[in-house]
């Protein structure tokens, strides 16, 4: 079939790689020049199929209230008159309950642990690197209530058999060394063995280019304006530059996705979260970590790829505005620097922020819709880069109607109806 995907970030890469592995011919469209030029440009790095966790916990609310008062909040809320902000927010605290957390939790680990697995063996297959590093990931807390929530969760990591160890802070240092010099801030910590990090940027790129070598096109500087339908179907795409048409449309456009669907009728609960990251050059390797963490406390992702440094984080509700605020990248510098002293010169990090298409419940959505030839993988929200092999090997069974590998409860539009 011939198949147009719609966006190349790291979900429409992968898209595209598995469904051209599946035999069909498989264009990419993208407004932007370069693939991997939004959301999947300057990420935390972690591939954390283990520590896969929604938002929507039983503790956020309180806890959000709470943030709303510390100088580096993870968690900020710009009010607008946006009745679709209001609604995912509604939403999202109608699944912050014990029950919902353990069915949301064990849909997005069932994704995630099999996009692992698939991520594995593309990895085999191709020989591609994107300066990986597998040693885990380690959450690291700051204090003894966050280290007693952990052991709490423990039960449920036994139950669906992720591998996990409990640190105290010598342990932190002894898989860390780089935390020596604040090891007196630790509280302790999770070491999760089977997660890894990465450069998704380089990865999106590196597997866009092989697809290439198979046959994908890339169609860039192409802003999709419209889908245009005929009964149940989806009969072409009109671009700024011209009509495209296809066999079957995938649409992976992160947060713009839903403003595609509206005119078509169809109400997709994603909202664009903002995300930061700043990034440094390591002038002093023993001063910079080996790998990835976690700090708890301010919901900063930290990680090596390479010879840089990346602090990412802070969720920011402010519609799709992309300003770039020294607040929030001030947050992101104070991990690096409380944590890694020494590691980069602060002073010349480069800042980026982008828009994490997120779900109220947090799983994403993946598959059919009303229309028999359109199909969804959207909805990552911070875990785009983790779950995108998976993703897309599951978008090319849907597509080439075979079954897929997991069980498919829970991940689709279905489950908004």
């Amino acid at each position: 079939m011939k198949i147009l995907v719609l966006g190349s970030g790291v979900i429409g890469v992968a898209s595209a790689w598995y469904l051209s592995r599946a035999g069909h011919d498989v264009t990419v469209v993208d407004r932007q020049p370069e693939p991997g030029m939004e959301t999947s440009h300057a990420n935390g790095g972690q591939i954390s199929w283990g520590a896969s966790t929604p938002w929507a916990t039983p503790g956020i609310p309180f806890k959000a209230l709470k943030w709303m008062f510390r100088p580096h909040s993870p968690l900020v809320l710009r009010p607008r008159l946006d009745p679709a902000m209001w609604s995912w927010l509604f939403k999202m605290l109608g699944n912050c309950t014990r029950a919902r957390y353990a069915v949301n939790r064990e849909r997005m680990l069932r994704l995630s642990r099999y996009s692992h697995e698939c991520l594995v063996a593309l990895r085999g297959e191709t020989g591609i690197h994107y300066d990986e590093h597998a040693s885990g990931v380690l959450e690291l807390f700051r204090t003894e209530q966050e280290l007693d929530e952990a052991a709490d969760q423990s039960t449920m990591l036994e139950s669906w058999g992720v591998p996990y160890q409990l640190l105290n802070p010598t342990m932190c240092v002894a898989h860390e060394p780089a935390l020596r010099a604040v090891q007196n801030k630790i509280a302790g910590g999770m070491l999760l063995p089977g997660d890894e990090s990465g450069d998704c940027l380089q990865f999106t790129r590196e597997l866009a280019r092989r697809a290439e070598t198979h046959g994908v096109r890339f169609a860039l500087s192409t802003s999709v304006d419209q889908l245009v339908t005929d009964n149940n179907q989806i009969t072409r795409v009109i671009t700024d530059k011209s009509e495209m048409t296809a066999d079957a449309y995938v649409l992976a456009c992160g947060s713009y996705s839903p403003l595609l669907l509206r005119p078509l009728g169809i109400r997709l609960p994603v909202y664009p979260v903002k995300g930061y990251s700043a990034t440094i050059d390591i002038d002093n390797d023993a001063a910079a970590p080996a790998g990835t963490l976690t700090d708890v406390s301010y919901k900063v992702v930290v990680t090596r790829l390479g010879d840089k440094l990346r602090g990412a984080g802070t969720a920011e509700l402010t519609g799709y505005d992309l300003s770039l605020r020294p607040s929030r990248c001030n947050t992101i510098k104070y991990v690096l620097n409380d944590l890694f002293p020494g590691a980069g010169d602060l002073s010349r990090a480069e800042y980026w922020c982008g828009l994490r298409p997120m779900t109220p419940d947090n799983p994403p959505v993946i598959g059919a819709t009303p229309y028999k030839n359109l199909f969804l993988n959207t909805g990552h929200g911070t875990l785009g880069w983790t779950m995108a092999c998976g993703s897309g090997k599951v978008i090319a069974d849907l597509v080439s109607e075979r079954k897929p590998d997991i069980d498919m409860e829970g991940l689709t539009l279905a489950r908004f109806s």
